[in-house]
């Protein structure tokens, strides 16, 4: 996908030889201990969960600034046949990319392969004190849908999570999809 950006900034489907890349950066995020459920990620799980998202054709963008791979954004798809119309976003971002529009970019670019592919709801979590991230997830669609409290604890400290999900026109209740 063109970049909107004079960088060399570009966006890539998840291929098995970025995979390493993939798991580097989001064990990076991790390890920030502030934005994900996960302080670290094993390299044999994000293997695994590469695996897994290529047999399914899931959604799954990485941005690269020139051939570094610097942010992401996947949906993994619901497995259980009731809800296979949906799935769960993530995304990150190395913080040096941060707040300059990218995550937009990332994010809209990404949900409009899962409309392609017919996904009907799209769910995530995100910590309620990540304001930057609720304000980029509300500014394309998403809603406020609940709030597990004192969901996560990093570090002896507990933290609310926000659940949101963004649903297509045509998945109000009562609309069969086309």
């Amino acid at each position: 996908m063109p970049s909107p950006y004079t960088a060399p900034y570009t966006l890539q489907p998840l291929t098995p030889e970025r995979a390493e890349a993939f798991w580097q950066l989001t064990d990076s995020v991790a390890r920030e201990r502030r934005y994900m459920p996960f302080l670290e990620i094993a390299q044999t799980d994000s293997a695994e969960y590469v695996r897994s998202q290529l047999a399914s054709q899931a959604p799954h963008l990485l941005l690269l600034d020139g051939n570094q791979v610097v942010g992401w954004c996947d949906v993994t798809l619901h497995r259980l046949p009731s809800c296979q119309h949906g799935g769960t976003l993530g995304m990150g971002l190395l913080p040096r990319y941060r707040g300059m529009g990218l995550g937009g970019w990332l994010l809209e670019s990404t949900l409009h392969l899962a409309e392609q592919r017919g996904l009907r709801r799209l769910e995530l979590t995100v910590h309620e004190d990540n304001l930057n991230a609720i304000k980029l997830y509300e500014k394309h669609g998403f809603q406020l849908e609940g709030r597990k409290r004192n969901a996560v604890r990093i570090d002896s400290r507990y933290k609310n999570v926000l659940m949101m999900a963004r649903l297509s026109a045509d998945a109000a209740p009562g609309n069969p999809r086309p």
